[in-house]
């Protein structure tokens, strides 16, 4: 007979790995925090799902905060050394939160915001003996306001094509004559197949331009993903037909 499933354990997610988890989802929680404090001028990020993956293009998660006006830092893979404190600080989460002794999503939200609370508030730095909201008073006042309302008659295309325009990613041409941008096939030519070749997104044309190695233009190609209501859906992935 198999050991029973500890409540925590069942009923905190269905979810293995927080890479699981909707980037819809997750972008729900980031709102939470921004109606909270406001938006951040920047985010620095590693490039685990949604805020990076494998591909050399933005996710759609992190195109969808750019154009709410949020700069984005990536770190570099496997280098959790560039961001300290936030790594120490999702260890310290854990502890303080003690899920395995909580038996509902609510226990474990009312944990974390106890010690959240008390270190924030109430416990003073040592050399200084001022709690962290005394010394950081901003906090509760940010100059960047935020609320979905103001996301829906503020978030900017003009952002996203802005920033997707810094990247120039390589493709090597299949045998069938396409490349693969965010998960479309874009047809080049035949005759290029095997070929490198280079992809850049035009914000003013707002097409993909593909140019050989000699740097010479190819082809332009249009670009429907990169507007709000696709962006919005968290994914680029192609809609499977039934056969």
């Amino acid at each position: 007979m198999s050991a029973a499933v500890p409540p925590w354990a069942r009923s905190f997610s269905p979810y293995a790995t927080f890479g699981q988890v909707p980037p819809a989802q997750v972008r729900d929680a980031v709102r939470q925090q921004f109606t909270r404090w406001g938006r951040p001028e920047w985010l620095r990020v590693d490039n685990g799902v949604p805020w990076g993956n494998w591909n050399d293009l933005p996710t759609a998660f992190a195109l969808w905060a750019i154009g709410v006006g949020i700069h984005w830092h990536w770190n570099d893979p496997c280098c959790p050394t560039q961001n300290p404190k936030v790594e120490r600080a999702q260890g310290t989460g854990q502890r303080w939160g003690d899920a395995k002794s909580c038996r509902s999503v609510a226990e474990l939200q009312a944990n974390l915001d106890d010690a959240d609370g008390y270190h924030r508030e109430k416990q003073r730095v040592t050399k200084v003996k001022k709690t962290r909201l005394e010394l950081f008073p901003e906090l509760q006042d940010s100059d960047r306001p935020y609320t979905l309302a103001w996301e829906n008659g503020h978030w900017d295309l003009a952002l996203v094509e802005d920033h997707l325009s810094e990247y120039v990613v390589p493709r090597r041409v299949c045998a069938s004559g396409h490349v693969s941008v965010y998960d479309h096939g874009r047809f080049v030519g035949n005759q290029y197949a095997g070929e490198y070749v280079k992809v850049q997104y035009d914000p003013d044309a707002h097409l993909w331009i593909i140019r050989d190695s000699q740097e010479r233009e190819i082809r332009c190609m249009e670009a429907p993903e990169i507007n709000r209501a696709e962006i919005d859906k968290m994914s680029f992935r192609k809609p499977r037909h039934k056969k």
